[in-house]
């Protein structure tokens, strides 16, 4: 192969850094670069130049250090071996990335491990062509978008799995109200990952979390959605785990006979001041225990005249306000006759009523 006379970019527009395949260059050649571009010669290993948009001749003029590289006095004219780079520093914005297996994370509010899946797109730029140059293209011939993402795959993986722990961890969220916090954790992550970046020659333009998602079939998924679903219900109704379980509990003691009257109204008291309501919810429970027949059903009651309580059926006294519940009125021993005044015989059968008790 001759003497290249004119050096100019052939890659794929999705390249990041593409290498000359010529290396047979002169100090006539005309090294064209593109806008959005940088080359950088590279001789023997170093950087000899970097050169922006336009078109250079590869001249000791234009190029002093070539004096000492190739050997040649000042305005000569000579072939030279060297490895020509085109860098493109335009912005990629739509780099896919995810995690390709499931990464564990526990919750922060419950406390339990959940398997993740996350994915997303991101942007970059080359802001420094001889540190992207060395540090990440290295030998390779081409270094394109897939290539980006292949190298930083164990990156981003590690980094997504500490910045979404720490993210839900300092914020108490739970990883199933993840999605709601997306731009949030988003920009959280571009700000954790950018300055790792930057170590390569690469700025970070965006970085985007477009899911976080958990595997249904999971069981421990399943488990925390149940206990979830739960805990809404109970906060619909009004109770919590612990009142639930006395509920059931009493419920078994009373079916079974296998507690009195003073011991369920003791629990509906206990469970009354667990409401925040303990006077309202004793007297429910207190009521019921007294209706409760151990037999496995309830005696009948009655309502005092009075005040509107309820009372067992065979009660004397109302026990809320004393009132006599058995009734003032006189009747006829012999015929049942309601008797008004101080009768001394009824009216109905004529029966003498001397003595007849009230």
């Amino acid at each position: 192969m001759g003497v290249m006379d004119v050096i100019k970019y052939n890659g794929r527009p999705d390249v990041f850094a593409w290498k000359y395949p010529g290396e047979e260059l002169g100090t006539w050649s005309q090294l064209v670069v593109n806008q959005s571009q940088e080359a950088v010669l590279v001789k023997g290993g170093s950087v000899a130049d970097v050169f922006g948009p336009g078109t250079h001749t590869l001249d000791t003029k234009n190029i002093p250090i070539l004096n000492k590289i190739i050997n040649l006095p000042f305005g000569g004219k000579s072939p030279f071996k060297a490895e020509v780079w085109y860098i493109n520093k335009g912005y990629y914005l739509d780099i896919k990335w995810g995690t390709p297996t499931p990464i564990q994370i526990q919750d922060p509010k419950y406390g339990i491990f959940i398997p993740i899946r996350s994915n997303g797109a991101f942007g970059i730029h080359v802001t420094d062509s001889v540190k992207f140059l060395i540090k990440l293209v290295t030998t390779m011939n081409v270094f394109d978008a897939e290539t980006v993402t292949k190298y930083f795959r164990s990156l981003y993986v590690t980094k997504i799995k500490d910045t979404i722990s720490s993210y839900l961890l300092h914020r108490k969220i739970s990883i199933l109200e993840m999605n709601a916090y997306i731009d949030e954790i988003s920009q959280y992550m571009k700000e954790t990952i950018c300055p790792i970046m930057e170590e390569y020659g690469l700025g970070l333009t965006s970085f985007y979390v477009n899911e976080i998602s958990t595997p249904e079939d999971d069981p421990s998924v399943g488990k925390l959605k149940e206990a979830l679903s739960k805990r809404a219900e109970m906060e619909i109704i009004g109770y919590n785990y612990q009142q639930e379980r006395s509920f059931d509990t009493l419920e078994n003691a009373v079916s079974h006979g296998n507690v009195d009257a003073g011991s369920v109204m003791g629990t509906g008291m206990g469970l009354g001041m667990g409401f925040g309501v303990g006077r309202e919810m004793g007297n429910q429970f207190s009521s019921m225990a007294q209706n409760i027949d151990l037999r496995g059903g309830y005696r009948k009651s009655k309502f005092c005249p009075q005040c509107g309580s309820e009372v067992l059926a065979d009660a004397k006294f109302c026990s809320e306000c004393g009132s006599r519940l058995i009734s003032k009125e006189r009747h006829c021993s012999q015929c049942g006759t309601v008797l008004e005044g101080n009768l001394r015989f009824c009216p109905e059968c004529g029966k003498r009523l001397d003595g007849e008790e009230i």
